[in-house]
């Protein structure tokens, strides 16, 4: 049975609103990333599927270096306003300007006007992302209330999602072309982002983090390749994001041309994102019941089950695509609510074994798994899609229609029974996260009695040397 939460480890509900804000910008430009702009640039802008491929999975390809390094620099700042609260502020103005240029591009606009502008994207893309998760990881210590934390960021993020996929479906029903939908997406970011990362900033206190002794490279990176649990997540979301990618890279592909439902396509995904939110309250209750790993596990098999059936839906016809995308939605938001959660437990056994806060590097490497495997997605998807023939704006045959089914449905499947195979055999639950949390407190209370009595070492190594005095709890293995 489930601890209960302390008072002092709750999130106060102002706190929880203001930290989940910046995630309406983030989902109104995660989705057309995923989902709308490497076919809008293929199709619309003219630069086909196979350059539109490479371009967006090299530009992925390429945001996954910026990860650690955003983890690393964020996770050493020190200012007078924290860590995580000033990259997201000069994370506003580069964003700003680059929404502006990839959701506003000119018809054939040349590869390198739009690589320019898609790097400039991720790079403040990176800035909020990473530091805002970190942040969150950092609000409370709490097993349970790290769920309740990344449920109230998945549920701006969906309600982003669905603010993105109603303006382009108002605007497609007055007459307005791709380019005014993808535009309409564009001035969604501009406008959230300011007032998101303001309020934020504002309302929320960063906790203050005492210095600690630099940690060097190679013990850096040792602590890393031997935390157990870190494996387990980064393989998981590796391939899931190669799962998500896929999925997002040919929904509208799949919908428009295997399901022969062209109009419904932004419907479905805005039943599919609506039930996303609804679902949120049990699937945290769930996870307090079952333990978040358990829960994950439970998430995938149900993946595996209900994505094979996309193949049994009739042609054209909308009310049973809608049954089965209402099922997808109860079950969406289950995967990046707990392994943003658990990544949080996860970087706390690394500060046991290190001395080192580094919650900007773990989530940066969750990051980094994500999007190396979503870049993987893009580029091989629309590649395949490529060499089977396939036409975005008709005319295509069965066999090519099958084809591309067949690489929506066997990937996503597959690997959605892998994922529940591994994480089944997670360690670190929540007996052994308190134990961790027990050492962490101990730790920083032995730390605050030493600077208020002057006691406290000034000398690095002897820093260094009482961090590793205290207990240390064995490593979930």
């Amino acid at each position: 049975m489930a601890e209960a939460t302390t008072q002092r480890d709750r999130v106060k509900p102002s706190w929880l609103f203001a930290y989940s804000l910046p995630g309406l910008p983030i989902a109104a430009l995660g989705l057309p990333l995923a989902v709308h702009l490497p076919t809008f640039y293929a199709v619309e802008v003219g630069l086909g599927w196979t350059l539109a491929g490479l371009i967006f999975g090299a530009a992925r390809f390429f945001d996954v270096f910026l990860d650690p390094i955003m983890g690393v620099m964020s996770d050493r700042t020190r200012t007078r306003w924290g860590r995580r609260r000033v990259w997201m502020v000069a994370s506003v103005p580069v964003m700003v300007v680059a929404a502006f240029l990839v959701f506003m591009p000119a018809p054939g606009a040349s590869w390198l006007s739009v690589v320019a502008s898609i790097i400039m994207l991720f790079i403040g893309w990176t800035m909020l992302t990473i530091t805002h998760l970190a942040w969150g990881g950092e609000l409370s210590g709490d097993y349970h209330e790290r769920s309740r934390i990344t449920a109230s960021r998945e549920a701006a993020i969906i309600l982003g999602m669905i603010a993105v996929l109603l303006l382009p479906a108002l605007i497609q029903a007055q007459g307005g072309d791709k380019f005014s939908q993808i535009a309409a997406m564009g001035w969604f970011v501009i406008l959230t982002l300011p007032i998101g990362v303001g309020i934020a900033v504002t309302v929320i206190k960063e906790k203050d983090t005492p210095p600690v002794p630099h940690l060097p490279m190679g013990p850096a990176l040792r602590a890393l390749l031997k935390n157990g649990p870190l494996r387990y997540v980064l393989i998981c979301d590796l391939i899931s994001g190669i799962s998500g990618g896929i999925v997002a890279t040919l929904f509208l592909p799949m919908v428009a041309f295997g399901l022969e439902l062209p109009k419904e396509a932004n419907w479905l995904l805005l039943i599919y994102f609506l039930m996303g939110v609804i679902a949120i309250p049990p699937m945290v209750w769930l996870s307090r019941m079952l333990g978040k790993h358990q829960l994950l596990v439970l998430h995938c098999l149900a993946n595996a089950i209900l994505i094979p059936c996309i193949l049994l839906l009739p042609k054209g016809e909308f009310v049973p695509a809608l049954v089965l995308w209402v099922l997808f939605g109860m079950n969406m938001s289950v995967g990046p609510i707990l392994f943003r959660a658990i990544m949080a437990d996860v970087a706390d056994h690394d500060d046991v074994e290190t001395g080192q806060p580094r919650a900007g590097v773990y989530f940066a490497l969750l990051a980094l798994t994500n999007k190396l495997g979503h870049s993987c997605a893009i580029l091989i998807a629309m590649l395949m899609l490529g060499y089977i023939g396939f036409s975005g704006t008709g005319n295509n045959s069965p066999d090519t229609i099958m084809s591309m089914m067949l690489l929506y449905v066997v990937p996503p499947t597959i690997i959605s029974v892998v994922i529940a195979a591994v994480m089944w055999r997670f360690p670190l639950n929540e007996s052994k996260h308190r134990e961790l949390r027990r050492i962490l407190e101990e730790r920083a209370a032995s730390a605050s009695i030493g600077m208020r009595i002057g006691h406290m070492s000034e000398d690095p190594a002897d820093v260094a040397l009482a961090v590793h005095v205290l207990p240390v709890a064995k490593p979930a293995e």
